[in-house]
């Protein structure tokens, strides 16, 4: 079963890893998956140091309505990030060991992490780990907000779904699952925030875009 190695998380190794001088076509699953994770937790770091740049709170979810959506989301990665299971089920493999799927997921978690970034920027200082109004919130609809309406959790579940192929296992597309759940629960609030902060502003932006991928109709 791949195994991950949080203790070789460090930024030299993510820019070998993340961009080597010569892809080997023997890349297995348990290499991929460790990439991966070096790349969830560089992409972490960043994050974590990003929280600092954001305004002050105007109204936020009570603590209760966090919970709603962090327990599970914290269940859904020990799902995919934890080593071992005791119910056998949970470490079955169902995704194949191909070099060229586990190198085409590597390049899709590390994309989708970027995207994430990208998005972040652009909410700048509106931005918030939980569910809030700023103060002087501003309702953003440049760069990827031009199209999605949560464009971070798109950038976060392509990422996620990729690494839960290069780990493998039952366990991991369960745990995408609750993740995807709990980013769901959140985004719903979020839009019912804006919508009472916003009214038909934000009305006229759903109509013009995707929750989590761009609307084509």
């Amino acid at each position: 079963m791949p195994r991950f190695d949080w203790a070789a998380c460090d930024a030299s190794s993510f820019l070998i890893v993340a961009l080597p001088a010569k892809i080997s076509i023997s890349l297995t699953g348990q290499r991929a998956f460790a990439i991966c994770g070096r790349t969830w937790a560089i992409w972490a770091l960043v994050w974590l140091i990003m929280a600092f740049f954001s305004k002050s709170n105007k109204r936020r979810e009570t603590p209760g309505q966090r919970l709603e959506h962090i327990i599970p989301a914290m269940i859904g990665f020990l799902l995919i990030f934890r080593e071992d299971f005791g119910w056998p089920l949970l470490t079955r493999v169902i995704f194949p060991d191909n070099p060229a799927l586990m190198l085409a997921c590597v390049v899709v978690t590390i994309v989708g992490l970027l995207f994430a970034v990208w998005a972040r920027l652009a909410l700048g200082a509106n931005w918030s780990g939980t569910v809030t109004i700023k103060a002087n919130h501003q309702l953003i609809r440049r760069g990827p907000y031009r199209f999605i309406r949560h464009p971070i959790y798109t950038g976060m579940l392509a990422a996620l779904l990729a690494t839960v192929i290069t780990q493998q296992l039952v366990s991991g597309l369960l745990g995408f699952a609750v993740v995807a759940f709990a980013l769901y629960r959140k985004a719903r609030r979020e839009e019912s925030f804006l919508a009472q902060e916003f009214g038909d502003a934000f009305m006229e932006h759903q109509r013009h875009t995707g929750m989590f991928l761009p609307r084509f109709s």
